[in-house]
């Protein structure tokens, strides 16, 4: 599979990889082309997809978002099933509202203004700077607050929420004290309303942290075990909403908290 794109390439492999889910079973090898805006980019871009189908024996598929139609008209002539994302969608837009598109390139990862930026930044710092409790006195002024065990995603799910929604997320990771009392340390309780735990199953927890600390206490399944039977447990009896993170993705895990905890997504 090969995304072909004039930008970033990330339109072209999040549709891609979106479609490719509903065929189960499906491997494949994906490979990202971006920026390739130019009549040699695309020529080096169907020298190598044509390549692929000859060592392959296997007819590529090519996921393009191309808007100079010649370039298009280029990629279109190599050994590979093409599917244009743009044209697909654009087509019928524009006869629905009457208009021409721009057929600019890079327009869905464009800044959208200066102000959107810079909320994005001042979320992403907030999500950094109050990473596995640091600056807890400041927590008051999250919007949400992760808790749950360690390594049960808290980190990558707080930057994923501020990079793409601007929404400042911190996360507290429960100690040993937490679990033992089941109950929220005492800076936190003020915020109960934005507090969301995650949780995971215990053996993919010891996966997880076998691969960071292997032979560790911190690993054992019995260690990891009781850590996330104590958070639960805590959850239960502080009634504060939570998730698995054990087979879901950081999209979904996101998606789930803003719309658990009533957060307006903020898109750029």
């Amino acid at each position: 599979m090969f995304f072909v794109s004039d930008s970033t390439g990330v339109t072209a492999e999040t549709l891609g990889h979106a479609l490719l889910t509903q065929f189960e079973g499906l491997e494949y090898q994906g490979i990202t082309l971006p920026f390739a805006d130019n009549v040699a980019k695309i020529e080096a871009a169907v020298a190598q997809i044509n390549r692929a189908a000859a060592e392959r024996e296997l007819r590529p598929i090519v996921f393009a978002t191309l808007t100079e139609p010649t370039l298009y008209e280029r990629l279109v002539r190599s050994n590979a099933f093409v599917l244009d994302v743009f044209n697909v969608f654009l087509a019928p837009l524009e006869a629905e509202l009457s208009r021409r598109s721009s057929h600019a390139s890079g327009r869905s990862h464009a800044m959208a203004s200066k102000t959107d930026y810079d909320r994005r930044i001042a979320a992403i710092n907030f999500a950094l700077q109050h990473d596995d409790g640091a600056s807890s006195p400041r927590y008051q002024d999250a919007d949400l607050i992760l808790i749950g065990v360690s390594r049960t995603g808290k980190t990558p799910t707080c930057l994923y929420l501020a990079l793409q929604f601007g929404v400042h997320a911190a996360n507290y990771p429960l100690t040993a004290d937490d679990l033992g009392k089941l109950s929220l340390p005492v800076f936190l309780k003020p915020a109960k309303d934005r507090i969301f735990g995650l949780t995971i199953d215990p053996q993919r927890l010891h996966q997880i942290r076998t691969k960071r600390l292997p032979g560790s206490q911190y690993a054992s399944l019995t260690q990891c075990r009781k850590e996330v039977q104590g958070a639960e447990r805590l959850f239960a009896d502080q009634t504060i909403p939570h998730l698995s993170t054990t087979t879901i993705s950081i999209e979904e895990i996101g998606s789930r908290i803003l719309q658990a905890l009533g957060i307006t997504r903020r898109l750029f």
